[in-house]
Formats: structure tokens, C-alpha cells, sequence
């Protein structure tokens, strides 16, 4: 069950206590009801979105009254878990103030606690001045979906010495910059362990093995109900997808023989 109101100030002390840190991507009220049940401590309103419930081939598409639209959903359920909401595709690249701008419409308009935005040192300035305005913000590194296009793809990073030098700068800029945490993504263990242990905010981790502080999986993909392709860091904790086919087969046939509705269902 849900516990006491998650702060990013908690989440800094979770890691100096060596607690881990549980995150979860959801995108409407119900999902974020059930997370907040479990006792998540980060519910991040992903622009995974575009791909998991609106049918996107990528999640460029996305845009920010989309981004806007879901976290108000997910926010209306909110009662312990801090909630962080992305910055979708374009929506802080162009300017400095167009960064704080949207930034800002996530925390007024949706009601999002944190923000996160994706990228390592084009992005620092817009990181500074964001939490200047007064906004958490989360880091994102190694495998960028936003940038796919550019990384030839949705690829482990970090593999050869100068990337992994590269991207251990990145995190170390970020924090300087006044994030809070950093996710890594589809990078080799050891160099998530070695950023892990050289910054002092918290890493979370989804395919960068166990060292992190904390970890991150999509809800739809812990539950089985997005099959379209699976990772090799995604752990399915249920098959709810089959399942429900399943009790649909059985309402339509019910419906079909006329087995429903009963008596019991009528007045």
C-alpha cells in the first residue's frame, strides 16, 4: 500500500541509504491508481505513450497537449508517488525558454511534481534553467528514444571507451546542472555502476543491469498487455493481455448463445 508523500529530497536520501529507488511508466488513472497502491515510489508519465496506448510507430509524434493531457490523468490519482512527466520531441530543443515554458506546463497545467528531458550536454543549459524556474528535473542518457533516429536505432551506448567516457561527463554535467536523478538506458552494467557510484544523485536504470539506484519498467510491459515487441531488460510479471482476450472470447460467446444476460442481470 501506498506510504508516506514521495519528495525528490526523499528519493536523494534513498540512495544515500543505499534503499532502492522503484519507477514506473504509466499514462492514465487507473494505472497510476494501481502503482500508487503498490507502493511505487516514481510514476513517470512517459512519451512512451505515443507508442504503448496511442499506436505510434516512435515516440517523436508525441506532442505536448498530448504529454499534458495524460499527465493530468495520471496526477488525478496521485497519493504517495512522486510524479515525473517527459518533455516530448521538440518541446525543449529550440529555445532555452521554450524548455522552462513547457517544463512549466507540465507542473501547471498537468499537475506533474518533476520533469524529464532526454540528452547530455546540448541540454544543460535548458536543465539549469528549468530547475532555476523553480521545476525538478530528471536526466535521461545512454539510449535516447528520441534520438534513435540518430543513434542508428534503438542500440546498447556506451559500449566502446570514448562513448562511456562520454557519457559518465553527461551524467556529472547534469548533476552540476541541478538534476535530481539520471535514468540510464540500454548501457552496460558496469559503466551504469561506475556512474552510479561517482554522482550523488540517484541513477535509474532500465537495461542498465543492477547497480543502479533504482529501476524503471513501462507498466503495460510488467503486466503483459503490450506485446508488440519485447526487450531484453523487460520482465513480464503477468500476462493480463491473455487474460483478457480470453474473458472477451468468453462475453462474446455468452452474448452470441444467449447466455447473457440472465436473469440475475435484468430487472
Amino acid at each position: 500500500m501506498a506510504g508516506k508523500k514521495i519528495t525528490v529530497l526523499k528519493l536523494r536520501e534513498m540512495k544515500e541509504r543505499g534503499e532502492k529507488i522503484t519507477m514506473l511508466t504509466a499514462y492514465d488513472y487507473p494505472s497510476a491508481l494501481t502503482a500508487d497502491r503498490a507502493g511505487i515510489d516514481v510514476i513517470l508519465v512517459g512519451d512512451s505513450v505515443g507508442m504503448v496506448v496511442l499506436g505510434y510507430e516512435s515516440t517523436l509524434p508525441v506532442t505536448m497537449d498530448d504529454m499534458v493531457h495524460h499527465t493530468k490523468a495520471v496526477t488525478r490519482a496521485r497519493l504517495a508517488a512522486l510524479v515525473v512527466a517527459d518533455l516530448p520531441f521538440l518541446s525543449y530543443q529550440v529555445s532555452v525558454a521554450e524548455a522552462v515554458r513547457n517544463a512549466g506546463r507540465l507542473v501547471q497545467e498537468g499537475g506533474a511534481e518533476a520533469v524529464k528531458l532526454e540528452g547530455g550536454r546540448p541540454v544543460v543549459e535548458k536543465v539549469e534553467a528549468i530547475v532555476e524556474a523553480g521545476i525538478p528535473v530528471m536526466g535521461h542518457l545512454g539510449l535516447t528514444p528520441q534520438a534513435a533516429n540518430q543513434l542508428g536505432g534503438f542500440r546498447v551506448q556506451g559500449r566502446d571507451e570514448e562513448t562511456a567516457r562520454r557519457l559518465i561527463e553527461e551524467a556529472e554535467l547534469l548533476q552540476e546542472a541541478g538534476a535530481f536523478a539520471v535514468v540510464l538506458e540500454c548501457v552496460p552494467a558496469n559503466l551504469a555502476r561506475t556512474i552510479t557510484e561517482r554522482l550523488r544523485i540517484p541513477t535509474i536504470g532500465i537495461g542498465a543491469g543492477p547497480h543502479c539506484d533504482g529501476q524503471v519498467l513501462v507498466y503495460h510491459d510488467v503486466l503483459g498487455l503490450f506485446d508488440r515487441f519485447q526487450p531484453k531488460f523487460v520482465k513480464r510479471y503477468a500476462r493480463l493481455g491473455e487474460e483478457i482476450v480470453a474473458a472477451l472470447q468468453q462475453y462474446c460467446q455468452e452474448v452470441r448463445q444467449g447466455i447473457f444476460p440472465g436473469e440475475e442481470h435484468s430487472y
